[in-house]
């Protein structure tokens, strides 16, 4: 491909300083330039415009261009245009009489305008690409039509190069053995492929076997193509099937003139193109057919739509215009059964391509706590195992191998694992190796299948290669194309120059020397031995630790003084070579890689063991002793290899050269895009052999055309006897030329002597131009003279009778303007008797107006006062009753309670038989109910209390704030009703003075003052109500607290009596069993003993219960075994598994001794009485966060087992620890075996105790909670405030440029924060070094309720402090934000949660905020896009608030009209300036529920927990061991 190149170089060579060689220097073209002549000026756009000289200021022309532009330029940089060149153009340019580069442009165009693509330029062939199809140009008759005709008797063509090329390889093979070779070259777009088709027809159609004989190899030949299209083809930006690889096609022919064999040497092939493509580039073709094949090769190959394959979406095209890929698979597949190509190895050729396609799609994911990959998801597991179906290979091999790599060392071998991205990286490599060896075979089994003739001597070569490449990133492949065509370059100057002396040895003229220049220089840069770019990147290669950076610091070593080697200024590693087309920026990144040619040996040994033969035969195993003792291999040493016995075998041949031109980057007809083709021309060499062919004699003319064109000089020779050389020469002196050459039959003109002859040719007819325009311009001034005397007479009399109607219209105007005064005069007055009139009227509606109002007001005042006075007695009334029911209820309880505790006291005393203590707990039962409801009234009371007090308190002071304000207005109007009686005297100083008293407003006011005296004792009985209410308050909670301790008494007395009972049952069946009549009883119901708390024994008839000391022993260690847990989980039991020991030993024993179905027991509030000691310290982070741990566990625990069950239509329940255990084994389980954290527990129908501890479990993690919340939120509220205050102080900015270092995140405060979150973090998650400490959903919901609070904290500050709302302010708080984000960031989803966008509203006004030209924004912009989520009201203030002056930015946030939408759409109860509905509140809430807990906590597993090791020597605890 090649790109427009910017060559400063160039201009120093450029063709145009050539033409001025020799006798025609600028001297000579400056002469010959004058008004009226045809030049080519230079243009930016259209590279060069023709048109006609205007003026000539010395060294200066101004050129009217045939565009209508006018352009002044130097006459050094013009040239002259042949104005009588014909209009179609030439079919070879070294017949036009300027050969230059403007002349040459024209020329193409204007032919390619008339659909004529060929030119010649001497005997090279220049082609134009059409872009459309030209069918009758390449048929069977117009082969025939140039078969056997000289080169230039017929139209250019590539048919007529072919011919050449064939005639002469005959003549050569008879008389010097010479072969020949055509050399097609141009970008990618320009036509090569389809020119070098064309090419080989026309040798296919001479050079093949007779109809019968069966035309097998040329056949071949020409159905290569397709396949070698098909999978080293590819669309590129400039071109829909650009080759991306050098071709040389060798056709062998026998002594007969037949093909008898054929070769195709192939160069460069471009693997990254497998792996990597640019939108909206194409990858090779194969693919995509591949894609579109039928449905059973689609099922056979499991491919499908080319978007679901990586290494074909990474491009948005996928199909070509005008291209069906489905044919194209068909056409392809024929074209390999004519080339030999067997259907086994086509089916096996396609399977390697649809392996590369899934090997692209496998991923690779990092495996978790190491540095290997391995296969992201299913899908990459999918796609590996089909790529190992189709290439027949171990999966597991091929996962081994694009996963790991193994490193032989002298001692031992090391496997060593890849990361994710070396992985994908050994993927695409392991891709591209086979892609290659794989396109080597296709091009080795072509050559097999076609056959080579080894008697052949002689062969015609096709060389289809690559054009001059420069893109914005140029790697290896881009500097061996380049490489290719500087040797190219230099073989076609040399050519060129041949061609030139043959043509002046032909005509028998005297010529000297010509230089042309040579390219050698940077061919010995690149490729030089042992010092040149390729020998130093070997060398590179050869050392492992060498980098590209090693690599490039070599090279600006070495060649620091090249003239054509340079760094750039703005790279390290990247170096530019001076190309003959121009510079080239090369990147050395992937120059080391892309050189090495190795195979890894992982991927070597997988194919090679494949079960498929062709797989294997890519990849055939490499000898050992070979590998030891092979030396470096390296692309770019054979690649020079290659290019060298290319340049051996053409400079053994005889060559022809096509030069192939795109016209347009748009790949479309009938675009001749100027610019683009000089370009193409200059880097094809085109110009460069018109240099040389103006360095001698450019201009050539046969001796008819020269003396038709220039006669008009000397007419005397046409009168007489002379020949045609003769008459040149006398046409020559006569213009005292010198230097030119007389040939046989051309004259052979320097540069600018045509220009010299033109301009004495111009002279002369300008002389005869100047005599006929004299005749011509007397005759029109004549003319002009006459009719200008009769326009003089005709505009006097016009004149006259103008100026008569413009008196006459001056008079009439007159006239009209008296009427109008009149008129005017006349409205004026009335005007002013109507503005009097309707002032007065309108003064005395404002008078009558006002009187009326004062009216008005003064009603309004008197039933405003007869209001406050009826709503402050009705609440003194309801304050009065209020106070007396309060009272009365506080009284009632403190009257039962003291009856209460008399009633114990007798309970205590009657304790000693059983009839008694069970009739005192029923009693207890009794009061314990009536007390319990009586509080919970006198906590429905004081709270319906304390809201009427409230609404009652809010209504007075609604009733104040309006006694005030009347009372202002009324004090106003008292002190402008005194004023006014000061005022009248001055006003009327001659009326006497009269005392008015005025005793109904005296009396009103005195009203009022009594009003405002009950409002401040209102106030006061206000203070003592609340002051009661509080006393009141306390009582109620010592009450409470004291009826806990009755409660915690009556269960100890029911457990006594429930043993007592137990022993008396005892004793007595004890003695019915020694009783006579114990046979006749036996089946007496016995009970069993409880050995612990809610532990059973079966009963046994052979039991022996022993003496009553064994009896109370049981007892005791039931409740020793309950004091030891108690006692256990007062201390800090930690972890075990990351789960709370305390925790789950507690549930464990609870479960053991049936607790939860007990009817009474205090083994609940024992435990919630240590819960609620342990939790006194709140000031402790470690301790709260501990018990916040154990509590919300074991509300889990109780949630999954507990459910809560009815008691009506059951029997009573026993209540004693003994009762218990008897149910438990006379009764039937009530639970059903269930799950929970890998425990298999039952599920428990509990009792009143027992869902009465959940409910209070519950409350105690919501308080816990609310404490290490709220603690947190203290420590961060005097931070926060820290950072708001260093918000508010101004900064200074320095050297009059804005800073915002003293706002940077390095502020300790933002880092203090950020400390305090890590800290808090730390305490809830891993404090104790284990999983985790409290449940995931606390830890999620305290950080969001913390961010709630900074976003309420920062956005409020914002809104109301001015010195917060600014620039700088904005810039430092979003350094705070961004601080708060990384934190998010690191704190991991699973605890940070939704925080960060709890922080949305102050985050949208920061950003906001630090928006330069805000004045530009409009309303939508701020409501839609910038601040979505903020209020109208909060949008408001902080337009108004906004203003900087350090960063000089203006006062006013946004445009005026901004402000003023923002004020229509407020609503009306916000437009008061004293409103705080702007901003935000904080929420206290607790924002989980048990089932939270549950769902956070339902994946923990429990089995491995181990319960407190101190219980676990205890053998009453032996089932926690279970």
């Amino acid at each position: 491909m090649l790109y427009q190149l910017m060559d400063q170089r160039f201009s120093d060579i450029e063709v145009r300083t050539q033409y001025l060689v020799g006798l025609g220097s600028k001297k000579t073209v400056s002469a010959s330039i004058a008004v009226g002549s045809h030049v080519w000026v230079e243009d930016s756009e259209e590279a060069w415009l023709d048109g006609e000289v205007v003026e000539v200021n010395g060294e200066e022309i101004k050129v009217v261009c045939t565009s209508g532009k006018t352009v002044v330029a130097s006459v050094a940089n013009v040239y002259p245009k042949d104005p009588e060149a014909p209009p179609d153009g030439v079919d070879d340019m070294t017949k036009l009489a300027y050969l230059h580069e403007p002349g040459v442009l024209q020329n193409l165009r204007s032919r390619y305008d008339k659909n004529e693509i060929y030119t010649y330029t001497g005997n090279i062939l220049i082609a134009v690409n059409p872009f459309q199809r030209l069918p009758h140009l390449y048929n069977n008759n117009m082969m025939e039509h140039y078969k056997g005709i000289a080169l230039g008797e017929l139209s250019p063509h590539p048919f007529a190069i072919a011919d050449a090329a064939y005639r002469q390889y005959f003549v050569q093979m008879i008389n010097e053995g010479i072969s020949q070779s055509i050399l097609v070259s141009g970008e990618s777009g320009a036509g090569k492929t389809e020119s070098t088709k064309m090419l080989m027809h026309y040798l296919a159609f001479m050079g093949g076997r007779a109809a019968g004989e069966g035309r097998t190899v040329e056949q071949q030949v020409l159905e290569s193509t397709p396949v070698l299209e098909a999978f080293g083809n590819a669309k590129t930006l400039r071109n829909n099937n650009s080759s991306r690889f050098g071709k040389f096609v060798e056709l062998q022919f026998n002594d007969r003139g037949k093909i008898s064999g054929a070769a195709i040497r192939t160069y460069l092939l471009e693997r990254s193109r497998v792996c990597q493509v640019s939108d909206p580039e194409r990858n090779y073709h194969c693919f995509y057919m591949l894609c579109a094949a039928p449905a059973e090769d689609i099922e056979k190959y499991k491919v499908g739509n080319p978007r679901m394959f990586h290494y074909l979406n990474q491009s948005n095209c996928y199909e070509l215009d005008g291209v069906d890929d489905s044919k194209e698979y068909l056409s392809t597949r024929r074209a390999m059964d004519v080339v030999g190509i067997s259907s086994d190895e086509q089916d096996a050729i396609f399977r390697v391509v649809a392996a590369i396609l899934h090997l692209g799609n496998i991923e690779f994911a990092k495996v978790s706590d190491s540095d290997a990959s391995q296969p992201k998801d299913e899908q990459s597991q999918f796609h590996l195992k089909t790529a190992a179906e189709l290439l027949m290979c171990n999966e597991r091999s091929l996962e081994d191998s694009l996963c790991k790599r193994v490193i032989v060392t002298r001692d031992e071998t090391i496997t060593k694992s890849l990361d994710p991205d070396a992985a994908a990286v050994s993927r695409d490599a392991f891709a591209k190796i086979v892609y290659s060896r794989l396109f080597d075979w296709l091009v080795n089994k072509i050559n097999n299948s076609i056959g080579q003739d080894p008697d052949s001597k002689f062969l015609i070569g096709v060389l289809d290669i690559y054009g001059f490449e420069s893109f914005k990133t140029n790697s290896f492949e881009q500097f061996c194309i380049n490489l290719t065509n500087e040797k190219l370059q230099q073989h076609f100057n040399q050519h060129v120059f041949k061609m030139e002396q043959e043509e002046y040895t032909k005509e028998e003229i005297d010529w000297s020397y010509i230089e042309f220049i040579d390219n050698q220089d940077i061919l010995d840069l690149i490729e030089k031995k042992p010092g040149g770019i390729i020998a130093l990147l070997d060398e590179a290669c050869m050392f492992p630790r060498s980098t590209h950076e090693t690599f490039a610091e070599k090279l600006y070593q070495t060649f620091s003084n090249h003239k054509r080697f340079t760094k750039p200024k703005l790279s390290r590693t990247d170096f530019t070579i001076c190309h003959y087309a121009g510079d080239v920026t090369y990147q050395t990144e992937l120059f080391l890689d892309k050189n090495k040619d190795y195979v890894v040996a992982e991927h070597q040994a997988l194919l090679s063991a494949s079960d498929c033969s062709f797989v294997s035969g890519l990849f055939p195993p490499l000898p050992e002793e070979s590998s030891k003792t092979s030396k470096f291999s390296s692309i770019g040493s054979r690649f020079k290899q290659q290019l060298q016995a290319l340049l051996e075998t053409l400079s053994a041949t005889e060559p022809h050269y096509i030069r192939c031109v795109k016209p347009n980057n748009l790949l479309k007809p009938a675009i001749f895009e100027n610019s683009n083709v000089l370009q193409q021309l200059r880097c094809g060499g085109v110009m460069e052999a018109i240099r040389i062919s103006c360095a001698g004699y450019p201009t050539r003319k046969t001796f008819d055309e020269f003396i038709s064109r220039f006669k008009i000089l000397e007419p005397n020779i046409l009168n007489g006897s002379f020949d045609e050389a003769t008459a040149c020469r006398r046409l020559l002196n006569k213009v005292d030329l010198e230097g030119f050459q007389i040939g046989k039959t051309k004259v052979f003109l320097r540069a600018g002597q045509m220009a010299e002859l033109d301009s004495h040719r111009n002279q002369f007819l300008g002389r005869s131009a100047c005599i006929i325009q004299r005749k011509v311009r007397s005759y029109f001034t004549r003319k002009d003279f006459i009719s200008l005397r009769m326009s003089a007479v005709q505009i006097q009399a016009l004149c006259r009778g103008e100026v008569a109607r413009y008196i006459y219209e001056k008079r009439r105007r007159m006239a009209a303007a008296s009427n109008i005064q009149k008129d005017v005069r006349m409205f004026l007055a009335r005007k002013t008797y109507v503005l009097l009139c309707s002032s007065a009227v309108f003064v005395q509606s404002g008078i009558r107006g006002m009187t009326a109002r004062d009216e008005l007001r003064f009603r309004k005042q008197t039933k405003a006062a007869i209001v406050i006075q009826s709503h402050c007695k009705g609440y003194l009334a309801c304050s009065r009753f209020l106070w007396l029911k309060a009272a009365t209820i506080a009284t009632q309880c403190a009257w039962r309670a003291a009856k209460a505790r008399k009633e114990l006291r007798k309970l205590k005393l009657a304790a000693k038989e059983t009839g008694a203590l069970q009739e005192a707990r029923i009693k207890l039962e009794k009061q314990v109910e009536e007390l319990t409801w009586q509080l919970q009234l006198e906590k429905r009371m004081r709270a319906d209390f304390e809201e009427a007090k409230n609404q009652e308190t809010a209504k007075l002071q609604s009733a104040f704030e309006e006694m005030k304000m009347q009372f202002q207005e009324t004090k106003e109007l008292l002190m402008k009703e005194r004023e006014a009686p000061n005022k009248l005297p001055e006003q009327v100083p001659f009326a006497q003075e009269v005392p008015v008293i005025d005793h109904e407003l005296v009396d009103k006011l005195t009203a009022e003052n009594e009003k405002l005296k009950r409002v401040d004792e209102t106030e006061k009985k206000y203070e003592e109500t609340n002051k009661l209410s509080e006393d009141r308050l306390k009582q109620a909670l010592e009450a409470e607290s004291k009826i806990i301790q009755l409660k915690t008494a009556m269960q100890r007395l029911e457990e006594k009596l429930s043993d007592i009972e137990t022993e008396d049952q005892i004793l007595r069946q004890q003695a019915l069993k020694k009783s006579p009549s114990r046979v006749v009883s036996g089946h007496f119901f016995q009970r069993t003993p409880t050995l612990q708390n809610g532990h059973h024994e079966p009963p046994s008839p052979y039991k022996n219960f022993g003496s009553e000391s064994l009896r109370r022993s049981n007892i005791e260690r039931q409740r020793e075994n309950v004091d030891t847990l108690i006692k256990c989980i007062t201390g800090n039991l930690g972890f075990s598994e990351g789960k709370p020991v305390a925790a789950f030993t507690i549930y464990k024993c609870l479960v053991h001794w049936k607790s939860f179905e007990a009817e009474r027991t205090n083994v609940f509030d024992r435990l919630i009485q240590i819960i609620g000691s342990a939790i006194e310290d709140e000031a402790n982070k470690d301790n709260m966060a501990y018990w916040l741990s154990n509590t919300s566990t074991l509300l889990f625990l109780l949630q999954q087992t507990l459910k809560a069950t009815g008691t009506a239509g059951k029997p009573p329940q026993p209540t004693s620890f003994f009762g218990r255990m008897a149910q438990g084994f006379r009764s039937s389980p009530s639970s059903a075996n269930l799950q929970v954290g890998g425990l298999d527990v039952r599920q428990i129908e509990a009792k009143y105790p027992a869902l009465l501890f959940k409910q209070q479990l519950s409350a105690y993690v919501e308080k816990i909670y609310g404490i290490i919340r709220d603690n947190a939120k203290k420590e961060l509220s005097s931070l926060i405030s820290l950072c708001i205050e260093e918000a508010r102080t101004p900064r200074e900015t320095s050297s009059g440029s804005s800073s915002i270092n003293d706002s940077s995140p390095t502020s300790p405060h933002w880092h203090n924060i950020i400390k305090n979150l890590n800290g808090l973090l730390y305490t809830l998650k891993d404090h104790f070094k284990k999983l985790y400490q409290v449940p995931p959903v606390l830890v999620q919901r305290i950080c969001t309720q913390i961010f709630t609070f900074i976003n309420v904290q920062l956005f409020n500050s914002l809104l109301l402090h001015k010195e917060c709302c600014t620039f700088s302010s904005a810039e430092y708080v979003k350094a705070g934000l961004d601080e708060l984000e990384l934190w998010c960031g690191h704190a991991q989803a699973e605890y940070a949660g939704t925080s960060w966008d709890e922080l949305k509203h102050v985050r949208q006004a920061v950003g906001f905020l630090v928006i330069h030209q805000k004045s530009r924004i409009t309303y939508e912009d701020i409501t839609t896009d910038l601040c979505p989520i903020l209020s109208i009201q909060q949008l408001h203030r902080i337009c108004t608030l906004y203003g900087d002056d350090n960063y000089n930015t203006p006062t006013v946030s946004v445009s005026p009209e901004v402000i003023s939408s923002m004020k229509e759409l407020m609503p009306e109860d916000s437009s008061d300036a004293e409103s705080n509905s702007f901003l935000l509140d904080d929420n206290s809430c607790i924002p989980f529920s048990v089932d939270d807990i549950s769902s956070s906590l339902h994946e923990s597993d429990f089995t491995g927990v181990k319960p407190a090791a101190e219980l676990l020597e205890n053998p009453d605890f032996d089932f926690l061991q279970g």
